[in-house]
C-alpha cells in the first residue's frame, strides 16, 4: 500500500507506519503548493491513500470521483507530538480503508467512518 502525507504533516510520521506500508510526503514528490484538486488527481494515480488534516478536502472536492482512500487526522495542531499518537489508529484504519472512503481519526474518539 502506498500512502501520501499532506505537505503540512511532519515527515517524521513516516517511520510510525506499519510494514509494508510505503509512506511518502508531498514535499518528497515535489508537489508542494499544488491546489487540492490537482494534488488529488496526481495522488490518485500513484497512491492508495492520502492523509491530511485539511477538512476542506471533504467539502471542496468531489470525492466520489477520487479513487483513493482519505484519512483525516483531527488533532490540536500539526506538530509531531500531537499527531504521532494517532498513527497506531491510522494503521488499523488502513487495513480496511476502501477507495473513495474518508475516515477521520482523533485521540478523543475511535476512528469514525464517513461516506
Amino acid at each position: 500500500m502506498r500512502v501520501l502525507l499532506d505537505e503540512h504533516l511532519p515527515h517524521r510520521l513516516r517511520h510510525l507506519f506499519a510494514t509494508p506500508i510505503e509512506v511518502v510526503t508531498v514535499g518528497y514528490k515535489g508537489w508542494k503548493g499544488l491546489k487540492n484538486g490537482e494534488l488529488l488527481r496526481k495522488v490518485s494515480v500513484e497512491f492508495d491513500v492520502f492523509i491530511t488534516m485539511d477538512k476542506g478536502f471533504l467539502y471542496q472536492q468531489n470525492l466520489e470521483k477520487i479513487q483513493i482512500g482519505i484519512v483525516l487526522l483531527i488533532a490540536e495542531s500539526n506538530r509531531y507530538a500531537h499527531l504521532a499518537p494517532l498513527i497506531s489508529q491510522v494503521n488499523v484504519v488502513l487495513r480496511t480503508l476502501k477507495k473513495g472512503q474518508v475516515v477521520s481519526v482523533s485521540i478523543e474518539q475511535t476512528a469514525t467512518r464517513k461516506n
